[in-house]
């Protein structure tokens, strides 16, 4: 732990609250408050809210607009494009500050920018004046900061507070009810499930994308989005929406979704000529992960590996829960390092691991607890064997996943998506696992 940690620990919060508020206005204060020569969007939720982003940038940028954003994996200025590697979606005041004054320099008209509720909590985006609002969804995540999930939505509502001429929402979503009762000039709803504004039906998952009608004002269109998953019809939804609550053509927003490119590490297929799928994805809450493999399942022709850990200093309580839903969805699993921090990481890793044998009813067999990871944990369902690992070694354990995979097999490896660090301690450690991946898979290739 910092230094700078440790002194907040023996704060008070109403110290730290002040502390934060005061250095949001004056990084305001130093580059002249730029958010109010931009119409500025704001995307908030627990998943989906990078992919939505981007999407966003897409459809507007396709009408004409010079946009920026400012995302978990990159900052946006025009056409200059540079990675965040800070491991932090909303940054610090002073360098959110600096990034809006440039995207002003640029010429932008449009700044996109990824919410979370610990940076609306600590005033990180005090002084910008959210044109738009977009509620993606909410669920398990963060509660060890908020400590409940009233607590989390409550935070995130603090977007919606301040009446912005837009808000779109999931309507799917069971509190969507609460962001609707904040009030705007104008608020649009989104679903698959409910009487909302814009609604996608007849869902068609193919190779490479989705296609899925969408209804909007008694009007339908077919839309083929380069996108895999319903999760990312639910994204193409929100972008949709706020293009059109901004006064775009119907036929201009089909337009930018159709011309979508994959988002890095999100659902990223890695391919380097070997026999088998290799993907990477962020999924590192319960909900991200399930919509990740209920995805992917009905596409393996054979095994599903699963190579997953959970990130130190955040939600410890749900970290058995990915763990189970490994057990649940996969055929192998690895269960590893992610970014530790100052935890220990392989109490981390038994925490996750807890899971995994809850993910499916035991019919047979005991669990044999292996602390070196080189022979399986093997318990019975059905009669079938089910085995898993645990390779603390991150590059290890994806090493291993693809050792044994085999032709129509996918290898699945989540928690860090794009990211090119990992938190060790106070440092962040140069990994990723798309070059991880990218290097092993040479030795496969046919």
């Amino acid at each position: 732990m910092s230094i700078k940690s440790k002194i907040r620990n023996y704060l008070p919060d109403w110290l730290i609250d002040i502390y934060h508020l005061k250095m949001a206005i004056l990084a305001n204060i130093v580059y002249g408050f730029p958010a109010r020569k931009l119409k500025v969007i704001g995307v908030t939720g627990t998943d989906g809210k990078t992919t939505t982003c981007h999407l966003i940038t897409r459809v507007l940028e396709t009408a004409g607009f010079k946009v920026g954003r400012i995302t978990t994996i990159d900052w946006k200025i025009g056409d200059q494009l540079s990675e965040n590697n800070l491991k932090m979606t909303t940054v610090s005041p002073f360098l959110l500050q600096k990034l809006l004054k440039k995207m002003v320099v640029a010429g932008c008209e449009y700044a996109i920018v990824e919410v979370t509720s610990i940076g609306l909590m600590q005033h990180r985006l005090w002084g910008i004046p959210f044109q738009v609002a977009v509620f993606t969804n909410l669920t398990h995540d963060h509660l060890d900061y908020h400590g409940n999930m009233t607590n989390y939505r409550q935070a995130k509502e603090k977007l919606f507070a301040n009446r912005p001429y837009l808000t779109v929402i999931n309507a799917d979503d069971p509190v969507a009810d609460s962001f609707l009762g904040y009030s705007a000039n104008r608020t649009l709803t989104f679903g698959l499930n409910s009487a909302a504004d814009l609604v996608a039906k007849k869902v068609y998952a193919k190779s490479g994308g989705t296609d899925f009608v969408l209804l909007y004002n008694g009007r339908q269109a077919s839309i083929n989005l380069p996108l895999p998953g319903t999760f990312n019809v639910y994204n193409a939804l929100a972008a949709a929406a706020v293009g059109i609550g901004l006064g775009l053509t119907s036929e201009r927003v089909i337009e930018g979704l159709q011309a979508a490119e994959p988002v890095p590490g999100r659902m990223e297929v890695i391919d380097q000529g070997q026999p088998f799928v290799a993907i990477v994805d962020y999924a590192h809450t319960p909900d991200a992960l399930k919509k990740v493999y209920e995805t992917l399942k009905p596409t393996v022709r054979g095994k599903l590996i699963s190579v997953l850990g959970a990130t130190g200093r955040r939600d410890r309580t749900k970290r058995p829960l990915l763990g189970a839903l490994a057990g649940q969805y996969a055929d192998l699993v690895i269960v590893t390092n992610e970014d530790p921090y100052d935890e220990d990481p392989g109490a981390i890793i038994d925490e996750v691991a807890a899971g995994v044998p809850r993910g499916r009813p035991k019919k047979g067999g005991r669990l044999r607890i292996n602390r070196e990871g080189e022979v399986p944990f093997k318990y019975k369902d059905n009669g079938e064997d089910i085995w898993w690992w645990r390779v603390p070694d991150r590059k290890e354990a994806i090493a291993k996943a693809c050792q044994m995979a085999r032709p129509q097999d996918v290898v699945l490896v989540t928690g860090k998506g794009a990211e090119k660090v990992m938190a060790v301690g106070d440092k962040l450690v140069p990994f990723s696992d798309r070059q991880v991946l990218e290097e092993l898979l040479q030795k496969y290739r046919v």
